[in-house]
């Protein structure tokens, strides 16, 4: 075998690829209809050309007002159920110690006015929804674009043919700006940077899920102690079973898919934003309608004189005012950004800010009820509607952070960097609508334990600033990357994004990290949980790839299997499932040493998953033929998005051979029909015009010739891949085990023998995440040493 490129070398090989090809069709050298064969190290450049059209349009704001309209609706029930809830909490959160200062509320809720338009608003429904997929949201959706448009993967499965997808290409302004290319420069050649990326991805990741263990816990206990003030007889112990008992039931109904929930819940919402809106306009009426001056943020400036370290310390209570943003990025998937900024608009915001106002006013009259703003400030008739709502509502607001969840979830499986779960897609309607049965029972058992072992709002809610504040100041970081390399943003608004946005995240970041000893230490203590699982399952992860590149069955070793004289061939087709993209795994030898036969069709299949949400079917599969010829062996790419669905009704192997004879097809046009007359065309310019019309006759007459004799021998190729077809088909999965080599650290025996054994032994296997029949079944083992 010969000398192996390292994977940084090989990105750069296809840089070059991609460089050479750009100036070929620049020249009018790639013809629109079939481009000339071009070999190149990854796949051939011809078989991921398509037409291009954008298949995630209407995700990304279009679409019919009939569809926007409907997704709004439902978006008010799964995004904002935890947003709107929030006025449970937030004056009892933030004035722990009691009201010292009339004009401290008028502060407070000058706080909360600018915190609720800067973050939810600006920030995320008119700025971060814009850097969403493909329509699709999340950390993981601001790290696959940092990916596509700069080279920070630390898996080199990179393909000049990648950006042949038409929802891989990003649509980038002409005017390219000398810091994008300079940034962009120093991420691609810093390691510490792209595993940095990553490491930011992983925790921001791991935040939200940590998010959603405690949004159920806060919503639920802070809703149903409201029963209190009706009844003295019911305790905190009781209390506390009674929510337990409302989360399981939650959960349970997670199998019926955001689609059916989200239609069930959307009402319940509706209903729920009308009643603190209007019962926040009868507050402010009834009580002070002079709480309007807490627009003035000279409220805000003259509060933290006043109070200090304290006024800096109910940050951390103010801060829930925002709970459940992350949810409504993440979710976007579900939804398509425009239904988002219609909900947002039109109904959660000002029913947000008409809710505190008139808690305000409320408490400007009743400054010793703070502890229970909430459920005092209700008028008594409406008070035991309004706890039957605040309790289904409470059951809502966990639903953001759920499905969040799921949708973060699997992102992250596709790119590598979660172990295999199932993945149900619950709706045929709407695309992104995920459930993940594990993980469900998981954070189910995960809310329990925190609401029985917490049992107060209070320390939930030290604990719930920090998971919702960290992701927010991840999104910012990953945005500002975003604006400078992707969106080339005037450098002026990037540094306002920057002082405005994120000097009002990180203060509220500082204000929460006092809490930590409070109850502040769970959602990291999730966070190291989450991220040593992700890390060992990524870690390994590269290791076999990278032990796979460099130990790929080489041309030659090829050709002499196919020469062995004891070697036979079988009919049928052959589907060999790997990981490894630029070549033949060292699996394939280990099998033919102990089974010396192939079957008369042999297709290497790689399923490789792209930094983008969705990959169009029709550019899913990318083709090349092994040589030499006469093998009948080929290698396949099949290109995923981390939102495709991978168990597709239709038959995976039917569509394979379809496109493998679209492509013998098209490999017959490409080598014996254009290239011939290309360069047909180039011989002719360059001979004189007054050759006889003889040669002429003679060189069309030779050409006929050849293109029948192609033509045959396509005619014999597609009939020996329908005959294997028809035959039979046997799917052949490598089952590589791996193990820390001999001399290997404690540290490396740990991570590969114990940590990533444990998990792989214990999750679900390749068949049953492809849905592979096991009658047609063959696993071929063998020991990796890393």
């Amino acid at each position: 075998m010969g000398p192996e490129m390292s994977g940084e070398d090989r990105i750069q090989d296809h840089s070059n690829e991609e460089e050479s090809l750009e100036r070929a069709s620049s020249e009018g050298h790639v013809e629109s209809g079939r481009q000339k064969l071009r070999r190149y190290d990854s796949l051939d450049i011809e078989s991921a050309k398509f037409s291009s059209h954008r298949a995630h349009g209407t995700k990304q704001g279009g679409g019919e007002w009939s569809v926007i309209l409907q997704l709004a609706f439902q978006s008010i029930g799964i995004v904002y159920g935890d947003i709107g809830t929030s006025p449970l909490y937030v004056y009892s959160s933030t004035f722990t110690k009691g009201i010292k200062h009339d004009d401290d509320i008028l502060g407070v809720l000058s706080l909360i006015f600018y915190t609720i338009t800067l973050i939810p608003l600006i920030k995320y429904v008119f700025i971060v929804l814009q850097a969403n997929d493909n329509g699709d949201g999340g950390t993981f959706a601001l790290y696959s674009l940092i990916c596509r448009y700069t080279r920070v993967g630390l898996i080199p499965s990179q393909q000049a043919e990648d950006q042949d997808v038409s929802n891989f290409q990003l649509e980038l302004p002409n005017n390219r700006l000398r810091r994008a290319s300079r940034v962009k420069s120093k991420l691609e050649q810093s390691r510490f940077a792209k595993y940095f990326l990553l490491f930011a991805t992983m925790l921001g990741t791991s935040m939200v899920i940590g998010d959603g263990v405690l949004t159920p816990c806060i919503s639920v206990l802070s809703a149903v102690g409201g029963i209190k003030q009706a009844t003295s007889a019911m305790t905190e112990d009781r209390i506390v079973w009674i929510s337990v008992a409302i989360l399981v039931c939650l959960f349970m109904v997670q199998r019926f898919g955001t689609d059916k929930v989200g239609y069930s819940f959307a009402p319940i919402i509706c209903i729920w934003f009308t009643f603190i809106g209007s019962i926040g306009v009868y507050n402010f009426f009834k009580f002070d309608p002079a709480v309007i001056r807490a627009v003035n943020p000279m409220y805000i400036i003259e509060y933290f004189k006043r109070n200090g370290k304290d006024g800096w310390i109910s940050l951390g209570g103010v801060v829930l005012a925002i709970t459940g943003t992350e949810a409504l990025f993440a979710d976007v998937g579900h939804f398509t950004v425009r239904s988002i900024q219609i909900s947002m608009c039109a109904v959660t915001y000002p029913a947000l800010l008409l809710a505190y106002m008139g808690q305000s006013a409320f408490l400007r009259k009743h400054k010793d009820l703070v502890s229970e703003t909430f459920f005092k400030s209700v008028p008594d008739p409406l008070y035991w509607p309004m706890f039957a709502i605040a309790v289904m509502a409470a059951i809502i607001a966990s639903q953001a952070m759920i499905s969040g969840t799921f949708s973060i979830i699997q992102q992250s499986l596709s790119l590598g960097c979660f172990p295999r779960v199932k993945i149900v897609h619950t709706s045929n309607k709407y695309e992104g609508q995920v459930y993940i049965p594990e993980i469900n029972y998981l954070l189910m058992l995960a809310c329990i334990g925190v609401t029985v072992g917490f049992k107060t709002t209070e320390k939930i809610g030290n604990a719930y600033g920090i998971a919702v504040v960290f992701v927010m100041t991840l999104t910012s970081s990953f945005l500002v990357l975003i604006m400078i390399m992707i969106w080339k943003t005037h450098i002026l608004l990037v540094i306002s994004y920057v002082l405005i946005i994120g000097t009002v995240e990180l203060l509220y970041l500082s204000s929460v990290l006092y809490k930590f000893y409070q109850g502040g230490y769970l959602p990291l203590a999730f966070a190291a949980v989450l991220m040593t699982l992700m890390y060992v399952w990524n870690d390994v992860y590269r290791r076999k790839y990278y032990y796979e590149l460099e130990h790929k069955i080489s041309p030659e070793k090829l050709k002499e299997i196919s020469a062995d004289t004891n070697f036979c061939r079988i009919p049928g087709l052959a589907i060999f499932y790997s990981e490894l993209v630029q070549g033949i795994p060292p699996i394939f030898k280990h099998y033919v040493a102990n089974v010396p036969s192939l079957h008369s069709v042999l297709v290497f299949v790689s399923i490789k998953s792209l930094p983008i949400s969705k990959v169009p079917t029709e550019e899913r599969f990318l083709f090349r033929r092994v040589e030499p010829m006469e093998l009948n062996v080929f290698r396949c790419v099949v290109r995923y998005g981390y939102t495709d669905v991978r168990n597709e009704r239709e038959s995976f192997e039917g569509m394979l051979v379809e496109r493998l004879m679209e492509f013998v097809r098209e490999e017959f046009y490409v080598l014996h029909c254009n290239g011939r007359e290309q360069d047909n065309d180039n011989h002719r310019g360059l001979e004189n015009h007054d050759d006889n019309d003889h040669e002429e006759d003679t060189e069309k007459r030779v050409d006929d010739e050849a293109k029948i004799r192609a033509q045959e021998q396509v005619d014999r190729d597609l009939d020996m891949v329908e005959k294997a077809w028809q035959t039979g088909v046997v799917h052949l999965i490598g089952e590589s085990e791996v193990v820390a080599r001999k001399g290997a650290g404690l540290g490396k025996r740990v991570l590969i023998d114990y940590a990533y054994n444990f998990l792989k032994k214990n999750l679900r296997q390749s068949d049953k995440i492809f849905d592979i029949p096991h009658k047609r079944m063959l696993k071929v083992g063998m020991t990796y040493e890393l």
